[in-house]
């Protein structure tokens, strides 16, 4: 479970999240939506170490994540699938996916693992060798996920899966994402795309100017007359 409490992060004078609380439950896809430059991504920072707290908690399964060093958070199940991709442009496809299984102590399972995420993802087996600079977006948004899925991790935080994406792509991931949720990993996804992001999710939040203005069910935040005019054009 992601417990977070009274979160104010700053960037100097500038205060990007202001004293927001949520919640992800295991099991659980949670969306958490808004405008650009509302704090979401800075949100998701905060959570992995990127990004240091001004006040607030966040525990993750009994850990107190702004007490742990980036670098360790991911050894306790959590995974992170950055806004822009950022693959690894000159290394191969392959080698990509085997930087997510980099925190691993036991790397017996890499090849299984691997096997598993190209059943995700044929397309990248088809590419494996190729340099994952060379890709679409959308084949690099799969590396993305694919890295993060080798972490073997209980709980992966999304930040814009479909930014810059096709309809189809978008459609595609989004359908991945509900997979790996049915095999029991909790995510906390960061969309623009407040209609796919709350048509898939358990609960949702809002975030507006570093505020949650919102929370609830996402299927009645889909259907609620604000959320509609604001965020998905109606």
């Amino acid at each position: 479970m992601l417990d977070i409490k009274n979160l104010s992060v700053s960037y100097g004078a500038i205060d990007a999240v202001k004293g927001i609380s949520l919640h992800v439950d295991d099991g659980e896809i949670v969306s958490l939506i808004g405008a650009n430059g509302a704090g979401k991504t800075t949100t998701l920072h905060t959570i992995t170490g990127l990004v240091p707290a001004k006040s607030g908690s966040i525990m993750f399964n009994g850990q107190d994540l702004l007490k742990t060093k980036a670098n360790r958070i991911v050894t306790l199940g959590m995974a992170h699938v950055p806004e822009g991709r950022h693959v690894f442009t000159r290394m191969s496809v392959q080698e990509n996916l085997e930087m997510g299984a980099y925190s691993l102590k036991d790397t017996s399972h890499v090849a299984e693992d691997l096997d598993k995420v190209y059943t995700y993802f044929p397309r990248l087996k088809e590419r494996r060798r190729q340099l994952a600079g060379t890709l679409s977006g959308g084949e690099q948004q799969m590396v993305a996920m694919g890295r993060a899925m080798m972490s073997r991790p209980n709980t992966i935080l999304m930040d814009e899966p479909s930014m810059g994406l096709s309809p189809k792509l978008v459609k595609e991931i989004f359908r991945i994402i509900e997979k790996l949720h049915d095999e029991g990993i909790t995510v906390l996804l960061v969309e623009q795309n407040a209609k796919m992001a709350l048509s898939i999710a358990d609960r949702a939040y809002v975030l507006e100017t570093g505020r949650i203005t919102m929370e609830g069910k996402a299927s009645d935040l889909l259907h609620d007359e604000k959320v509609r005019k604001a965020y998905l054009g109606a």
